[in-house]
């Protein structure tokens, strides 16, 4: 299965394979479950002009005529134009008067890897004023080094309440790109990097092609939070989000480390106090905090009710952008204190997937690239290895279970994988813009066997999103099911987000959910009017609409 993240592409891969004797017999003919997970893509950014067989229908740019084959602007390309709003003086995340733009600013990034950040002189000045074809202008594989914001309160804004109209207003003026984030006159650094896709139509984007048209794909899954990395990857194990704890207990963080969206005097919406070193965590139960009033205001005009009311806790603090895991890979506990901004997330102690299947006795590994022995590389990504933010696991010999791509191939050729794995690329592999490049994580997912993301990395898309929370949802992103039984050419539009992961593993294999907060409590969505809209929200699907079961044989 391929879901694509904010931006983060993961793959999910369900294979056959004899049954390991210490895991529980499966429901389903799949005995072994590979999820494989990429960065920062949307599901427009790789499949906006993907052609589904006969038969089936795709919801993308090219499908909506917001694009034609070639990649130039469609019939209806005024369906994806990006505005501009007039300063409120207070952080909003729904604008009903926007004004479009005329031509988007020219997207910055680094042209080489390791290069300064500089405005990207490769495309036009002036770009179209809504989705535009990168290979247009640079050859497929050729390193961009583009990197949207993708961060919690600004994806809100960016989605201007299902509109998806504000991602380049949101990038050039929240200041998250700023080298000065207390001067709105330094500049945001960033442009229109936000609306580029690639042209599956025109040969962009190969192998992630091919797949689509063998297996399944799904073009209704969803990121489960706004924003970045750190916060889906802890949802694809969790269907929860972390929290700021001392001593195992909720309590209130320094206030460095809390996140301030509200914009500063005299700025249109230059945030307060915001970026990886400067404020993560919001007490979303608490509509006086910074920020917290516009969603919990967005979330009360909805026609459904929200998850758990929102669910947000009293008095507890929940991190929505990447901060530092509270174990080193090996287990050793970094230093923490409370109150001291260590940008350090305290060891958390919510149920996981991984402590679920072992409490069953079901065989699961964690491989991520960059580990090597007892050392990891400059391919490592710390905040994508989701176990090591977890006491149940790193303080347990559970921390064995997370190993390296040596592991990785050594068990594959020798027929050990374990039923569920997890499978996260080295840094340089896993096509997160300003890192990696598309070919690079398609030619990772090619010698495994195949794909899904965390996030979409701030880059636009067209498709619907669910409120089903505080959280999220946020924007699609790709998500493929590889397998024997997987429904050959299929696009399946039932409502997915990476609560699904945890939802089929639990119906696969037997297990309940995680805790009455995580996602999986969610019931199935049944079909309304509109396919991609659950008639019962909130809901998400458990991905068994991807196989067929009943009638495909090996």
């Amino acid at each position: 299965m391929i879901p694509c993240k904010p931006v983060l592409i993961a793959a999910l891969l369900a294979m056959a394979g004899p049954v390991l004797a210490e895991t529980a017999k499966p429901a389903t003919p799949i005995d072994h479950l590979i999820v494989i997970i990429g960065e920062n893509v949307s599901f427009d950014t790789l499949f906006g002009a993907y052609r589904p067989a006969a038969g089936q229908n795709v919801a993308n740019l090219l499908s909506r005529g917001i694009i034609d084959a070639d990649g130039k602007p469609g019939p209806n390309y005024a369906l994806a134009l990006q505005h501009k709003v007039k300063p409120a003086g207070r952080y909003q995340v729904e604008f009903a008067e926007t004004t479009p733009y005329a031509s988007l600013p020219g997207p910055w990034g680094r042209t080489a890897m390791g290069g300064k950040h500089v405005l990207d002189k490769r495309m036009a000045e002036e770009l179209p004023p809504g989705p535009f074809q990168i290979t247009r202008y640079i050859p497929y594989g050729t390193f961009t080094g583009q990197n949207p914001v993708h961060r919690f309160f600004q994806m809100w804004q960016q989605v201007n309440g299902g509109r998806n109209n504000l991602f380049t207003w949101v990038g050039v003026t929240s200041g998250e790109g700023s080298k000065r984030k207390s001067d709105p006159s330094s500049g945001s650094n960033l442009g229109g990097e936000a609306m580029g896709f690639y042209n599956m139509s025109r040969g962009d984007v190969p192998v992630l092609a091919e797949l689509a048209s063998r297996y399944a794909l799904a073009d209704n899954y969803h990121q489960s939070i706004m924003g970045g990395t750190m916060a889906n990857y802890i949802a694809i194990i969790t269907g929860d989000v972390a929290r700021y704890l001392h001593d195992g207990k909720p309590t209130p963080p320094s206030p460095g480390e809390i996140e301030n969206p509200e914009p500063l005097a005299g700025s249109a919406n230059w945030y307060t106090h915001s970026g990886y070193d400067s404020g993560s965590y919001t007490a979303c139960a608490d509509p006086s905090q910074p920020g917290v009033a516009a969603i919990r205001a967005y979330l009360k005009t909805l026609t459904y009710p929200t998850f758990n009311d929102g669910n947000c806790t009293p008095e507890t603090y929940y991190l929505v952008n990447n901060f530092n895991p509270g174990y080193a890979h090996d287990g050793r506990a970094k230093p923490f204190k409370p109150n001291a901004n260590s940008q350090t997330v305290p060891p958390q102690t919510t149920p996981t997937i991984v402590e679920a299947l072992s409490a069953r006795n079901i065989a699961w590994k964690w491989y991520s690239g960059g580990r090597d022995g007892g050392r990891v590389t400059g391919e490592y990504c710390n905040v994508c290895d989701a176990p090591t933010f977890f006491k149940g696991v790193m303080e347990t010999p559970l921390k064995a279970n997370l190993q390296g791509h040596k592991e990785l191939h050594a068990d594959i050729e020798q027929g050990r994988m374990p039923a569920v794995s997890f499978v996260v690329p080295p840094d340089s592999k896993s096509g997160h813009p300003g890192g990696s490049t598309p070919p690079a994580f398609e030619g990772f997912v090619a010698d495994i066997v195949r794909i899904t993301t965390d996030e979409g990395g701030g880059y636009y898309d067209s498709g619907y999103i669910q409120a089903i929370d505080f959280f999220g949802d946020g924007t699609r992103i790709p998500f493929l099911a590889i397998s024997p039984w997987a429904r050959p050419g299929h696009v399946e539009h039932t409502y997915y987000d990476h609560a699904s992961l945890l939802k089929f593993i639990e119906r696969n294999w037997g297990l309940q959910p995680l805790s009455s907060r995580s996602r999986d409590n969610l019931p199935n969505p049944r079909p309304g009017a509109d396919p991609y809209i659950p008639a019962n929200r909130p809901a998400v699907g458990d991905l068994f609409e991807l196989f067929d079961f009943a009638s495909r044989k090996l």
